[in-house]
């Protein structure tokens, strides 16, 4: 009987390109993700007895299981091939568990792992055919540290949400839920919603003068009031406009000279090669995708084999890669783009091991014009992951900086010019960046200038920026809230349960559902949504990573007060007071009756007043949209912003189902519509 080496892997079109590279003696299947998994309908966790899951099969998963537990029993040699984070590991483990391998079926012990020869686990970095045969000389062992990981992970995770969701249930409104960092991360939101709304802008003032050096248009430059009497001027100088006006009195009348011209280089370095969150941020940044998109296309990239794996903290660079790259910049830009030697990077990350590494294209000579990708931003993405590695081994870009000290006879008055110029690119010839270049005449030391104008201006501080994807992930990873491969969940979960919305900038502003669900935990259950013990419990689940902590003692630490915490709050906490119904001059298409604005689950709404006997609803758009003006369709109606049954944003007509205009984009941008979007 001809011998079958079955190797598993997670996703099929990881198993396809795996494939390719193996002879006719492996079979390559796909697990289809997990296999195993917490029930749906209950806790499935005993908390009587060490925190012990009850883990299932879910249906969508039993035919798979079936299919493979066949193949398994026929097979040589099985090989799970797993990515190779906590995620990845766990997989692995609950198919020895599921598919009955080794010595150690359904069993949590440590040291009862299956030794089962015949079963082995390999991971590799990326889905090459070298890396794939390096990785099968060398298996390893189910890694059950980073398995107990994310099992902690996801315990902890369901012990919060199932207890704590249905205490909101009870006192704002049934179908709320709350989870761990999406808490911390919808904190993070409303605190900064809340400063925005409580902040006071603050006049100041800037003086600016035109200065002209001779007849010509190119010999008029600006430069801003430097120093008086000595003392820089700072932002907060000139408070008043009567602060500026007696400068600006004294200025007029007189004359300047240049004083002293400074002149240097400035070297700008390039960047790292990409991490999972700096990967997110950038391609939010110039792509405008969200993280969840960012790694759903990174991920299928991964699985051809065009990128190293998407989820990682480290910015290590292999020594192949870096071969591999200094070729290609010599061959393509010549040897004055070389450096002197490669350039490396330090990790900051503690936990990232340096084995792994940064998201790379497998191979430099894969440029963005040579592979062929059907979808326009995958290939974006893709050329986004190429550019940021080549940029990071290419050398500094060199800028020739001028400053102009411009002095008053007087010498009580000081402005500065700065001019700017590009020398050498290096690593902006593949990450373009925006540079404005600012040119200044030729002066001399000692020239005499003619003052044209002195422009004093008026400004006020601005509140902090609302959060968009790019700096949310930021301020998650800086405060420790998550690891990378969270990101993209946490962001689409406080979404999809109306916590959050983005307004017309991709900003996210809080619902009035998210307002109060945050009033209620950050009052009650201070823990839950306290960044610094968001922080500390990730730092306890690193530390189950690297073998130094007990899984299930990190759980029982913080459940017990928890679970007596809640008892206590059930009892002593009053029922949140949703806002009043209001009445309104709509009637109901249906029956007739008036039509109300209620609050629910999903925020404002109109609701029929002749409730229960109508249940007639529509959407109201969310409080603090701009005003969309009148429907382009019926002219009768407004657009608003309405919600599909998935939960995804599009624009319609107020006057719906009479007038069925809608629209993804809004009908000003000028782009196609689409009728009635049902995703």
């Amino acid at each position: 009987m001809k011998s079958m080496q079955l190797v598993i892997v997670e996703s099929p079109t990881k198993a396809k390109t795996i494939g390719k590279f193996l002879g006719s003696g492996f079979r390559v299947e796909s697990s289809y993700g997990h296999i195993r998994d917490l029930p749906k309908s209950k806790l499935g966790i005993d908390v009587e007895h060490d925190f012990e899951p009850h883990y299932i099969v879910p249906v969508k998963a039993r035919k798979n299981v079936t299919a493979l537990k066949k193949l398994a029993a026929k097979a040589d040699r099985i090989i799970l091939a797993t990515d190779e984070d906590r995620e990845g590991e766990a997989i692995a483990w609950h198919l020895t568990q599921a598919l009955l391998l080794g010595k150690s079926q359904i069993t949590n012990s440590k040291s009862q792992i299956a030794s089962d020869p015949s079963v082995e686990r390999i991971v590799f970095h990326e889905i090459t055919e070298s890396a794939i045969r390096d990785a099968l000389q060398h298996p390893r062992e189910i890694n059950m540290d980073l398995v107990d990981a994310q099992q902690a992970r996801r315990i902890l995770d369901r012990l919060v949400g199932y207890n704590l969701s249905p205490f909101l249930w009870k006192k704002i409104v049934r179908g709320l839920s709350a989870g761990r960092v999406q808490s911390a991360a919808l904190r993070l939101i409303v605190t900064r919603e809340e400063e925005i709304k409580s902040f006071v802008p603050e006049e100041y003032w800037t003086i600016h003068a035109l200065f002209s050096a001779g007849k010509k248009k190119e010999d008029s430059f600006e430069a801003p009031l430097y120093s008086v009497d000595g003392t820089p001027v700072e932002k907060f100088t000139f408070k008043k406009e009567a602060d500026v006006k007696r400068i600006t009195e004294e200025l007029e009348g007189s004359i300047f000279s240049v004083r002293h011209i400074e002149e240097k280089d400035m070297r700008r370095n390039p960047l790292p090669p990409f991490t999972t969150s700096t990967l997110q941020q950038e391609a939010n940044r110039r792509l405008h995708m969200s993280a969840k998109q960012t790694m759903m296309f990174a991920q299928h990239l991964y699985e051809k084999g065009y990128i190293t794996y998407m989820r990682t903290d480290s910015v290590h660079l292999s020594e192949q890669s870096l071969r591999a790259a200094r070729n290609y910049i010599e061959a393509e830009f010549g040897k004055k783009y070389l450096t002197e030697k490669p350039v490396y990077y330090k990790t900051k990350s503690r936990l990232a091991q340096e084995a792994h590494e940064a998201i790379r294209p497998t191979d430099p000579l894969l440029t963005p014009h040579a592979i062929a990708l059907d979808d326009l931003k995958e290939k974006k993405l893709y050329e986004l992951i190429w550019r940021r590695f080549m940029a990071s081994q290419l050398p500094p870009a060199v800028f020739a900086l001028a400053g102009v000290f411009i002095e008053s006879d007087n010498k009580k008055f000081v402005f500065k010019a700065n001019g700017a110029s590009m020398r050498f690119d290096g690593f902006l010839k593949v990450w373009p960046q925006t540079f404005e270049e600012r040119t200044l005449p030729a002066l001399q030391e000692g020239e005499k200038l003619d003052c044209k104008e002195v422009k004093p201006e008026q400004h006020f501080t601005e509140p902090p920026a609302r959060y968009n994807e790019a700096s949310l992930i930021k301020a998650l990873e800086t405060n420790g809230i998550g690891r990378p491969s969270t990101y993209a969940p946490i962001i689409s979960v406080i979404q999809n349960r109306n916590y959050v919305q983005k307004n017309e900038d991709r900003r996210f502003v809080p619902t009035e559902i998210g307002f109060l669900v945050n009033k209620v935990l950050a009052e009650h259950f201070p823990e839950i949504v306290n960044l610094q013990f968001t922080a500390r419990m990730e730092e306890d689940l690193d530390s189950v990573a690297e073998g130094k902590k007990d899984w299930r003692d990190v759980l029982g630490e913080f459940y017990k007060p928890f679970a007596e915490h809640l008892a206590a709050k059930y009892e002593s906490v009053q029922k949140e007071k949703l806002a009043p119904q209001e009445e309104t001059h709509e009637v109901c298409d249906k029956c007739g009756k008036p039509m109300v604005i209620k609050t629910g689950r999903f925020g404002r709404f109109l609701a029929c007043s002749g409730f229960p006997e109508c249940k007639n609803t529509k959407s109201l758009a969310p409080t603090g949209d701009k005003d969309l003006g009148p429907c382009p369709k019926c002219k009768e109606g407004k657009v608003i912003r309405r919600r599909t049954k998935k939960g995804r944003f599009f624009y319609g007509c107020s006057r719906y189902p009479e007038c069925d205009f809608a629209s993804w984009t809004k009908p000003q941008s000028g782009k196609s519509e689409i009728k009635n979007p049902k995703s």
